[in-house]
C-alpha cells in the first residue's frame, strides 16, 4: 500500500472539509483519504510513479468543494429545476411590463414638469436600469428562499392539460375581420368628429384640429386603406413573412411620423375642445398638456411594439 504524505492530498482534503458540517467531518475526511489512497495505489500498481499518480487522482476528483457538496447533498445553485421554469417565466413577464411602465410614467412626469429632452432621456434611462435591477434581484430572491425552504416536496405533476394554446399569428379570419372593423371605425370616427363631433351639448365641436383637413386627414385615411390592404395580404399569406414584416414596419413608421408631426405642430388636437368642455382655463391647459404627452408616448410605444412584434412573428 502506498503511503501518501505529500502536501497535495493534505491540501485537497483540507479544502474539501471546509464546507462540511462538523458532525460529518471526521467520517467524510477518513472516507476521502481512504478513497484517494486506494485510487493512488491502483495507479502505482499499474506502473505510474507515486507523485504522478497522486496528481492524476486529485485531478480526476475535481474541485474539492464540488466533491464535498456531493458528499453532503448541498445544493450549489440559486434556483434549482423545481422552480427554475416558474422563475424564468415570471421574470421575463415582469421585465417586459414593469420597466416599460416605469419608463413611460417617468417620461410623462418629466415632460409635464418641463424637463429638457436630455433630462428626460437621462431620468428614463436611470429609472429603467434601476427597475430592471430591482425586479431581477427581488424576484430571484423570492425563488431562492422557496428553493431553500421548500424541503423535499415533489413538483406538481405535469399533464397534457398544461399544454399552452397555439400562439396566434394574426393571420386568421377573425383577426382580419377585427382589423378591418377597427380601421372602418377609425375612419368613421375621424369623419364623424369633423362634421358632427362627439359632445352632444356642443354640436360641431371636434376633438381633432380643423387644420388637419384636407391634406393631413387625407393622408391618415390613405394609411388606413394601406393598413387594410396589409391585413388582407396577411390573411392570404397565412403567416407573417419577412416582406410583410417590413411592410408592417413601414406602415408603423408612417403612422408614427404623421401623428407625432401633427401633434408637434399643434394640428392634431383642437385647442378649443378642452377649453370648451372644461370651465377653468388653467385646468383646460393642464388637461391638454397631459393628453398631448400621453398621445405622443402612446403612439411611440405602440409603433415600436408593432414593429418588434411583426419581426418576431416573421422569424419565429
Amino acid at each position: 500500500m502506498t503511503t501518501i504524505t505529500d502536501t497535495l492530498t493534505e491540501r485537497y482534503v483540507s479544502a474539501a472539509m471546509r464546507t462540511v458540517p462538523d458532525d460529518q467531518r471526521a467520517d467524510l475526511e477518513a472516507e476521502l483519504r481512504a478513497s484517494i489512497r486506494d485510487l493512488v495505489d491502483a495507479r502505482v500498481e499499474s506502473g505510474e510513479a507515486g507523485d504522478a499518480a497522486e496528481v492524476a487522482v486529485l485531478t480526476d476528483l475535481g474541485d474539492p468543494e464540488l466533491l464535498a457538496a456531493s458528499y453532503t447533498d448541498r445544493r450549489l445553485f440559486l434556483v434549482g429545476p423545481r422552480y427554475y421554469l416558474m422563475w424564468w417565466r415570471l421574470l421575463k413577464t415582469l421585465l417586459w411590463i414593469v420597466p416599460v411602465c416605469a419608463a413611460f410614467g417617468v417620461a410623462i412626469a418629466q415632460t409635464l414638469i418641463g424637463s429638457t429632452i436630455g433630462e428626460i432621456i437621462g431620468e428614463v434611462a436611470a429609472v429603467t436600469f434601476s427597475v430592471i435591477i430591482h425586479v431581477s434581484f427581488w424576484t430571484t430572491l423570492v425563488f431562492v428562499v422557496l428553493e431553500r425552504s421548500g424541503g423535499q416536496s415533489k413538483p406538481e405533476q405535469w399533464s397534457v392539460a398544461d399544454l399552452p394554446e397555439i400562439r396566434q399569428t394574426g393571420a386568421g379570419r377573425s383577426e382580419l375581420i377585427a382589423s378591418l372593423v377597427f380601421l372602418a371605425l377609425g375612419t368613421g370616427a375621424v369623419i364623424w368628429d369633423r362634421f358632427i363631433g362627439f359632445v352632444p351639448t356642443q354640436p360641431g365641436l371636434s376633438f381633432f384640429g380643423h387644420d388637419l383637413w384636407p391634406w393631413w386627414a387625407l393622408a391618415l385615411l390613405v394609411l388606413f386603406v394601406l393598413e387594410a390592404a396589409y391585413s388582407v395580404a396577411l390573411y392570404r399569406t397565412g403567416r407573417v413573412t419577412l416582406p410583410l414584416a417590413w411592410a408592417n414596419a413601414v406602415l408603423a413608421v408612417l403612422f408614427m411620423s404623421l401623428l407625432l408631426t401633427t401633434l408637434g405642430r399643434g394640428l392634431l388636437l383642437n385647442p378649443d375642445f378642452f377649453a370648451t368642455i372644461i370651465p377653468s382655463n388653467d385646468s383646460a391647459a393642464t388637461v391638454t398638456t397631459i393628453v398631448t404627452v400621453m398621445i405622443a408616448f402612446g403612439v411611440l410605444a405602440t409603433s415600436v411594439w408593432d414593429i418588434w412584434d411583426g419581426f418576431r412573428k416573421a422569424t419565429r
